[in-house]
C-alpha cells in the first residue's frame, strides 16, 4: 500500500472536490482520497494495479490535472550516450518523474516532476545513485563558464600526464621511430631499470591524471552499467597489469610474451585527455547563442522612486515602474513610453538593421538599445516575463529537445558498451585459442585496442551537439524554434500555406475608394467607423483612420454583435448597420445586385470589398488595400526553388486573393475562408501535398498553426498565435520563412553526417582493433591509436556541429 499527496489544478468549489474524489475512488486500486480544497491537493491511497501515472491519468481525464512543475539539472560526469540512458533512468524511476530528458552536449537534465512529489534534491540524489554530480540549475555556474572550468582541468591533467607519458614513449618506441635511440638507452641502463622508470612514471598518470576513469569508472562496471569510463580503465588497467607481471613476475609468462605495455596505458589517457580537453572547449562554444542573448540584459536601470531617479539592480525593477532611460542605454525591461522620443535598434528582436522611431505610446523591448535621445517609459513586463527572457527559455528548451531520430541512438546505446566489453572477452578468447607464438601478448593488445576504440561519445555527441549549435544560430537569425521537434519535422514539409494579412501583407491596410450607393457619404462613413470601433481586425484600424482624415465625428453605437469571418452588425440611432462582406449580406438578406459594379471593379483591382447596408438597404461599399511586404515576392521564389508548393490563405473575395496572389508568383490561393476553416483547409492540403507547414499572426490563425505539421507563428503577431506555433519568427519578413526551413535542413543533414561518422567509426575499426586484418595482412591496430581515433572521433562530431555557425539568413 502506497500513500502520496498530490497538487491538484481547477477545483473552484466544493462540488469539484466531489468530481475528484469519484474519480479517483473509482479507478482501480485506489483505497482512500481525500481531496481538500483548500490547497488544493489530494491525499490518495493505492495499490498495484494502481500506480503513479495511472492516477494522473485519471485526474487528466476527469478535467482536473496535477500540476507539474520543471526541473533542470546540470550533470557533471557523462561521457558518452550509455550514460544519457543511464541517467535518464534514474530520474524515471524517481516516484513523481512524468518524463525525463538528458542533453548530453549541454550536459543537463530536464524532467517533468508532480509538484510536492519529488523536489531537485531527490532528483540529484538519484543521479548521484549511478555515479554522476547534479545539482539544480539555478544553484549552478551558467553552462558556458562550467565548460571553461572543465576544458582547465583537463588541460591540468594532460599536461602532467604528456609530462610523465614522454619519458615512457621515448624509451619503449623511440627505437622503432629512430633505431639509434635503442642503442643509446640500452648502453646508458640495463633494461629491466629502464622498465622500473617506466613502472613508476605510468603508476603516477594512472593514480594521478587518470585517477577519474577508475572512481567513475569501477564502480560503474561493478554495478553491471559500464560506461565510457569503464572501457577506458579497463583497457589502461589491463595493459599495466600486463606490464606489471612482465616486469616483476616475468616466470608466469612465456619467454616470447614478456614484453611491456607501459607506454600503451600512459599514451592511452593522455590522448584520451587531449579529447575531452578538445571537447570541453568545444562545447562551451556550442553555448554562444544563449550567452550573447543573456549578454542583452541590462543590469541596472534608472527608475523613479520617491520623486527621486536613482539606479537599482535590475531585479528590483516591478510593473508600472517610471524607468529613464537615457542615449545609448539597453532598455532594462518591457514597456510603453511616455515621454520623450529617439531611435531603437531592434536588430535583436526583428533583425531588420535600421532603427525604429519610438515616441510617446511606441513600445520598447528590454535588451534593444537606445540611439541618441532621452525617453521614459512605464514598466510592463519584468524579469521572466520579458520578451527577451521568453527567448532565451525558448532557445534552451529547443537546444534540450530530443528529436525522433535520437530514439534510434538510444536503443543502440543502451547495449553498446556492454557489448564492447563482451566483444573484447571474445578477442581474447579468440586469440588465445588461434593466435601465434604469443598468443597471450597479440591477445592483450586486441582486447585493449577493442576496448579503447568503441567509445560511445560521438553516438551521443553526434545529434544535441548539431540541435544546441542549429537552434542558438537560429535564434541569432531571429528564428525561435519553440519546439524541438519542429527543427526535424520541417525539413519534410512539402507545401507552405501563408495567412495573408499580417503575413505576406503589412497587417496596416488603408481605404482607397468609398463609393456612397445610398445617404451622405460621411454620415455612412461616420456610422461605418463607430460600429468597426468595435472590432479588433485591422480593416477596422482603416476605417477608423479615413474618419479621422475626414474629420468625422462619430456617432453612439447601441448593441453590436461581431460575426467571425463575416462582419459586424450594430445599432446606430434608430438605424441597423451591417458592415463586413458579401457573406454577411446573404446572410442577413440584403439584396447584393446593388453591390455588384462596385465589387468588380474593386476586386479587379486586388482590394478588398468592405460592404455596408443601413437597415437592409445597400449604403456604401469600401475598397480597402494591404501593401504587400517587401520579402513576400522573394520568399514566395525561394520556397518554389527549393522544391515547395505555396498556398495563400485568406477570407477575401476570390478575385481579390487571386490579383495578390498573382502579384506574388503563387500556386494556389484558398480565398473566402473563414477563421474556423482554416484548420480544414490545413487538413485538406496535408491529403494533397504531404506534410504542410503554416505561416500566421493572427488569434484566427492559432488553429492552424496548432493543426498544421509545423506552425509558424509571425512574431509580430498575437500571443496566442505565437503560442499556438512551433517555430516564432521575431521579424515580420516572410524570408525568415525560408531561413527557418534552411536551418532545418542544414541541421538535419549534419545530424545525419555525425550518426554516419559515428556508426562507421565503430564498425569499420572494432573489427580492425580485434585484428582482422591480421591473418592477411599482418596489420594489428595499436592501443595507443585506438585511443587517438576514439578522441578524434568525439572532436570531429562537435567540430562538425560548429560548422553550423556560419549558416546565414535567406536571401
Amino acid at each position: 500500500m502506497h500513500s502520496v499527496r498530490l497538487s491538484v489544478e481547477g477545483m473552484t468549489c466544493a462540488s469539484c472536490v466531489g468530481r475528484v474524489e469519484r474519480a479517483l475512488l473509482a479507478a482501480e486500486g485506489i483505497h482512500a482520497a481525500n481531496v481538500n480544497l483548500a490547497v488544493e491537493a489530494a491525499e490518495i491511497t493505492f495499490e498495484a494495479p494502481a500506480d503513479m501515472s495511472s492516477i494522473v491519468a485519471t485526474l487528466e481525464k476527469a478535467g482536473y490535472p496535477a500540476r507539474t512543475e520543471a526541473i533542470v539539472l546540470d550533470v557533471e560526469g557523462m561521457s558518452c550516450a550509455s550514460c544519457v540512458g543511464r541517467v535518464e533512468r534514474a530520474l524515471a524511476d524517481v516516484e513523481g518523474v512524468i518524463a525525463a530528458s538528458v542533453n548530453l552536449a549541454a550536459e543537463t537534465a530536464s524532467a517533468t516532476v508532480l509538484a510536492g512529489v519529488t523536489d531537485a534534491d531527490a532528483l540529484c540524489g538519484a543521479v548521484a545513485g549511478v555515479g554522476y554530480t547534479a545539482r539544480s540549475r539555478a544553484q549552478d555556474a551558467p553552462h558556458e563558464d562550467r565548460k571553461a572550468d572543465e576544458a582547465r582541468g583537463y588541460l591540468r591533467r594532460l599536461i602532467v600526464a604528456a609530462a610523465f607519458t614522454l619519458p615512457v614513449f621515448v624509451v619503449e618506441m623511440g627505437g622503432h621511430l629512430y633505431p639509434p635511440v635503442h642503442g643509446w638507452i640500452m648502453g646508458a641502463m640495463e633494461h629491466q631499470t629502464w622498465r622500473l622508470i617506466q613502472f613508476w612514471l605510468t603508476l603516477v598518470v594512472l593514480i594521478g591524471p587518470a585517477r577519474g576513469f577508475f572512481l567513475k569508472g569501477v564502480p560503474a562496471l561493478l554495478r553491471g552499467a559500464p560506461d565510457m569510463n569503464s572501457l577506458v580503465a579497463m583497457g589502461a588497467g589491463s595493459a599495466f597489469a600486463y606490464s606489471c607481471v612482465t616486469t616483476f613476475a616475468p616466470w608466469y609468462l612465456p619467454p616470447a610474451a614478456r614484453n611491456v605495455y607501459f607506454e600503451a596505458a600512459a599514451v592511452i589517457v593522455t590522448l584520451i585527455l587531449l579529447g575531452r580537453y578538445l571537447e570541453a572547449r568545444a562545447k562551451g562554444r556550442t553555448g554562444e547563442a544563449i550567452r550573447k542573448l543573456a549578454g542583452m540584459k541590462a543590469v541596472t536601470a534608472r527608475v523613479e522612486r520617491d520623486g527621486a531617479v536613482v539606479d537599482v539592480a535590475i531585479g528590483e525593477v516591478v510593473v508600472g515602474d517610471i524607468v529613464h532611460l537615457r542615449p545609448g542605454e539597453k532598455v532594462a525591461v518591457d514597456g510603453v513610453v511616455i515621454s520623450g522620443d529617439s531611435h531603437v535598434d531592434e536588430a535583436m528582436i526583428s533583425g531588420e538593421p535600421l532603427p525604429v522611431a519610438k515616441g510617446e505610446g511606441a513600445a520598447l523591448i528590454a535588451g534593444t538599445v537606445n540611439g541618441e535621445g532621452a525617453m521614459s517609459y512605464r514598466a510592463l513586463k519584468v524579469g521572466g516575463d520579458t520578451m527577451l527572457a521568453q527567448i532565451i527559455r525558448m532557445v534552451e528548451d529547443a537546444q534540450g529537445a530530443k528529436l525522433p531520430i535520437q530514439s534510434l541512438v538510444d536503443k543502440v546505446t543502451m547495449y553498446f558498451v556492454p557489448a564492447v566489453m563482451v566483444l573484447a572477452a571474445l578477442t581474447v578468447l579468440v586469440w588465445l585459442a588461434f593466435g601465434p607464438d604469443a598468443a597471450l601478448q597479440y591477445a592483450l593488445v586486441a582486447g585493449v585496442s577493442v576496448l579503447i576504440i568503441a567509445c560511445p561519445c560521438a553516438m551521443g555527441l553526434a545529434t544535441p551537439t548539431s540541435i544546441m549549435v542549429g537552434t542558438g544560430r537560429a535564434a541569432e537569425l531571429g528564428v525561435l524554434f519553440r519546439k524541438g521537434d519542429a527543427l526535424q519535422a520541417l525539413q519534410s514539409v512539402k507545401v507552405v500555406a501563408f495567412d495573408k494579412t499580417g503575413t505576406l501583407t503589412m497587417g496596416a491596410p488603408v481605404v482607397t475608394d468609398i463609393i456612397a450607393l445610398f445617404g451622405d457619404e460621411n454620415t455612412v462613413l461616420a456610422m461605418v467607423a463607430a460600429v468597426e470601433a468595435k472590432s479588433e481586425h485591422p480593416i477596422a484600424r482603416a476605417i477608423e483612420r479615413a474618419a479621422a482624415e475626414h474629420d468625422l465625428t462619430l456617432p453612439a453605437v447601441g448593441r453590436a454583435r461581431a460575426v467571425a469571418g463575416h462582419g459586424v452588425s450594430a445599432q446606430v440611432g434608430d438605424h441597423q448597420v451591417l458592415v463586413g462582406n458579401g457573406r454577411l449580406m446573404v446572410r442577413e438578406g440584403v439584396e447584393m445586385a446593388a453591390f455588384g459594379a462596385s465589387l468588380e471593379m474593386l476586386e479587379a483591382q486586388g482590394r478588398t470589398p468592405v460592404l455596408v447596408a443601413i437597415d437592409g438597404v445597400p449604403a456604401m461599399v469600401l475598397g480597402v488595400s494591404d501593401r504587400v511586404r517587401a520579402g513576400s515576392k522573394e520568399a514566395v521564389a525561394m520556397l518554389h526553388a527549393r522544391g515547395l508548393s505555396v498556398v495563400m490563405v485568406s477570407g477575401d473575395t476570390k478575385r481579390a486573393a487571386r490579383a495578390i496572389a498573382d502579384e506574388l508568383g503563387i500556386d494556389r490561393v484558398e480565398a473566402e475562408v473563414l477563421p474556423k476553416g482554416k484548420a480544414e483547409i490545413v487538413a485538406a492540403l496535408r491529403a494533397q501535398f504531404g506534410q504542410i507547414a503554416f505561416v500566421g499572426d493572427g488569434i484566427n490563425d492559432a488553429p492552424a498553426l496548432a493543426s498544421a505539421d509545423v506552425g509558424l507563428a509571425v512574431g509580430s503577431g498575437t500571443d496566442v498565435a505565437i503560442e499556438a506555433a512551433d517555430v516564432v519568427l521575431m521579424g515580420a519578413d516572410p524570408r525568415a520563412v525560408v531561413t527557418a526551413l534552411d536551418l532545418s535542413r542544414k541541421v538535419m543533414r549534419n545530424i545525419r553526417q555525425n550518426l554516419f561518422w559515428a556508426f562507421a567509426y565503430n564498425v569499420a575499426l572494432i573489427p580492425i582493433a580485434a585484428g582482422v586484418l591480421y591473418p592477411t595482412w599482418g596489420v594489428l591496430l595499436s592501443p595507443m591509436l585506438g585511443a587517438g581515433a576514439m578522441a578524434l572521433s568525439s572532436v570531429f562530431v562537435i567540430s562538425n556541429a560548429l560548422r553550423l555557425r556560419g549558416v546565414g539568413r535567406a536571401g
